[in-house]
C-alpha cells in the first residue's frame, strides 16, 4: 500500500499517483493532514516536513519514504531510520534551467527597463548585451546545472562548472574548474545550483565575492543559505556584482522591509523557478518509475544520502 500525505501539492497529486501506480497493483490512500499511515502501508509519499508531522505520519510498516520535492534540506533524516529515502531530484530541472536563461537574458537585454510606457528620449538606440561569447559559471553540476549548461551552450556561451566530486561533465563542452575562486574570477554569469548542506552554507561569502569578476551577474536557484546575503549586498553596493537574480533567499519568506526587496540591483522572485506544467507531470512520473523499480527489486532513482544531506 502507498500512503500519500500530499501537503501543498493537494488532492491532485494523490489522484495522479493513484492513476499511475494503480495499474501496477498499488493500493493508494490519501492521508488526512498529519494522520499516521496505516500499518499495512509500505510506502509513504510526502513533502519535506517538520519533525512533529513526520513523527505522526510514519508507521512501523513503512519501508520507503519518497519526498515529492527535489530539495530535502531540513528533512528530519534521523526519523527515517532504516527506511530508504528518495526525492524528486531532477523533476524541475528543465523548468529551473529555463528560468535561469530568462534571468540571464533579462540582465543582458536590460529588461524590463526597455519596455516603454511613454515616448523615449531617443528611438532606435540602446546599449544591450548578449549571451553569445559570455562565460557561465555553474556552482554545482547536478540535474539543474546540467540542464542549464545544455541551454547555455545553445546560446553560444562558454560554460564552466565547479562540483564537489570533480567528476567529468555529463555535457560535452563544459569545462570543470578546479576551485570556486577560479570559477568566479572568469564568469560573467554565476549560477548557484548546488544542494544546501552544512558544508555549503554561505559558500558564497565575502571572500568569494572578492574573487568575483567585476560586473558579474549572480543567479541563485538553489537555496538562500548558500549565499551570505550581507556579503552579497555589500558586493552589490560597491558594484562588483552588477545584478543578483534571486529566486531563493534566507529566510523564506523574507520579512517585510528587508533590504533585498528595494535594492536597485536585485531581481527577486518568490521561489517559483520550478513552476511549469512539465514539473508536476515529471514529479509524478518519477515516483511511478521508482514504484515499478521498488516492486521489481531494482535500484531506486533519487536516493538521498542522509549523511551528505542530499
Amino acid at each position: 500500500m502507498v500512503a500519500v500525505d500530499p501537503g501543498d501539492f493537494g488532492a491532485a497529486a494523490s489522484a495522479g499517483i493513484a492513476a499511475l501506480v494503480g495499474p501496477l497493483g498499488a493500493d493508494v490512500i490519501t492521508l488526512d493532514r498529519d494522520a499516521a499511515a496505516p500499518p499495512e502501508a509500505e510506502v509513504l509519499v510526502t513533502m519535506p516536513t517538520d519533525r512533529a508531522s513526520l513523527t505522526r505520519t510514519l508507521s512501523p510498516g513503512i519501508r520507503w519514504v519518497h519526498a515529492l520535492a527535489a530539495g530535502v534540506d531540513g528533512f528530519p533524516f534521523d526519523l527515517v531510520g532504516e527506511c530508504t529515502l528518495t526525492c524528486s531530484r531532477g523533476a524541475s530541472a528543465g523548468a529551473i534551467a529555463e528560468f535561469v536563461l530568462a534571468a540571464m537574458l533579462s540582465f543582458e537585454k536590460d529588461l524590463p527597463a526597455q519596455w516603454l510606457h511613454e515616448p523615449p528620449a531617443r528611438w532606435n538606440f540602446a546599449r544591450l548585451g548578449g549571451l553569445a561569447g559570455r562565460t557561465l559559471g555553474l556552482v554545482g553540476l547536478g540535474a539543474i546545472g546540467t540542464e542549464t549548461a545544455r541551454r547555455a551552450l545553445a546560446f553560444d556561451m562558454a560554460v564552466s562548472a565547479v562540483r564537489r566530486t570533480g567528476a567529468p561533465s555529463p555535457v560535452a563542452g563544459v569545462t570543470i574548474t578546479r576551485d570556486l575562486p577560479t570559477l568566479l574570477a572568469g564568469s560573467d554569469h554565476v549560477v548557484v545550483a548546488a544542494p544546501a548542506t552544512p558544508a555549503t552554507r554561505h559558500l558564497l561569502d565575502r571572500r568569494a565575492f572578492d574573487a568575483v569578476k567585476p560586473g558579474a551577474h549572480l543567479v541563485n536557484v538553489s537555496r538562500g543559505s548558500l549565499v551570505d546575503q550581507e556579503a552579497l549586498i555589500a558586493a552589490l553596493d560597491d558594484g562588483r556584482v552588477a545584478m543578483a537574480s534571486l529566486d531563493v533567499v534566507d529566510p523564506e519568506p523574507l520579512p517585510a522591509g528587508h533590504p533585498l526587496y528595494a535594492h536597485s540591483r536585485v531581481h527577486l522572485s518568490a521561489h517559483v523557478s520550478w513552476s511549469s506544467p512539465e514539473t508536476g507531470r515529471r514529479t509524478l512520473e518519477l515516483f511511478a518509475d521508482n514504484f515499478r523499480r521498488y516492486r521489481a527489486g531494482e535500484v531506486l532513482r533519487g536516493v538521498v544520502d542522509v549523511d551528505a544531506g542530499y
